[in-house]
């Protein structure tokens, strides 16, 4: 059974395929731009290709069973087609409610006549890295709601949740809305992330144009959109946060956010 993981070097694409190794898989194809660079495990075979052009696609889907589907929300549907008619049986997505930004990638998914299973993912933990500069200049955060409550997510939990619906069949037709163990607010993270950098971290809050100015650093144009979106608009009610969603769904603990502060920690002090 050869299972196609696409966008294999990306961030949740990369943990798939190390999350498939773990759980035994031995047939791993991994979609990348550039093979000469995707440094990927011993075994696992790389093709050339990419989502954002379906015409590369045609190597890569060649006797694959199933795939996990990075968020293509241009070119999904000549993706899928393209996937159908190669055979592919079983599509383990990352897309988001029907009514989200990413809501057109499940929609396809669905429409596509092959068999799925859908991951909706809460915000992840790694967002926060988008207050590293911030962190290295002054020790401050800004932003407009510190008392917003979520759930957030680690990377790699995701990927073992894919992993899980990759390698067995009990996960077809299902959407796992999928949330980290704990219910944080801005200032919880924050004060997580002071532990694990051992030093004294603010938050400010913020105008919706102060926190874009200070986020623009990392996230370059991206932080409109980011901050109009996410930090204003996404407010879930906590009690509605699948908070044990991970550990329901691989059978082990999810990764806490004071877990994850301490492993990443240098990531915030890095240029």
């Amino acid at each position: 059974m050869t299972i196609l993981v696409t966008g294999a070097t990306a961030n949740i694409g990369r943990l798939v395929v190390d999350q498939l190794i773990a759980g035994g898989a031995t047939d791993i194809r991994a979609l990348t731009i550039d093979p000469d660079k995707a440094a990927l495990p011993e075994g696992v075979q790389v093709v050339r290709g990419h989502l954002g052009r379906p015409g590369s696609l045609s190597a890569a889907f060649e006797d694959v069973d199933r795939m996990y589907l990075a968020p293509s929300p241009g070119t999904v549907t000549e993706v899928l087609e393209l996937a159908r008619a190669a055979g592919v049986r079983h599509v383990v997505d990352l897309s988001g409610e029907p009514e989200s930004w990413w809501g057109s990638v499940c929609n396809a998914v669905e429409g596509s006549g092959l068999a799925w299973t859908h991951l909706w993912p809460a915000d992840f933990m790694e967002n926060t890295l988008t207050w590293s500069q911030q962190i290295r200049e002054n020790g401050a955060v800004r932003e407009p709601h510190p008392d917003t409550a979520s759930a957030p997510i680690a990377m790699n939990d995701i990927a073992a949740v894919a992993a899980t619906a990759l390698l067995t069949d009990g996960h077809l037709g299902r959407a796992h809305a999928l949330a980290g163990p704990e219910i944080l607010s801005r200032t919880d993270l924050l004060a997580h992330l002071a532990d694990a950098l051992d030093r004294e971290l603010t938050f400010r809050t913020s105008t919706r144009e102060e926190t874009i100015a200070a986020l623009r650093p990392t996230m370059g144009d991206n932080a409109t959109w980011y901050v109009d979106n996410v930090l204003i608009d996404f407010a879930p009610t906590p009690e509605s946060l699948p908070i044990t969603s991970v550990e329901d769904i691989t059978g082990k603990p999810a990764t806490t956010f004071g877990q994850w502060a301490h492993a990443n920690a240098e990531r915030f002090l890095a240029d």
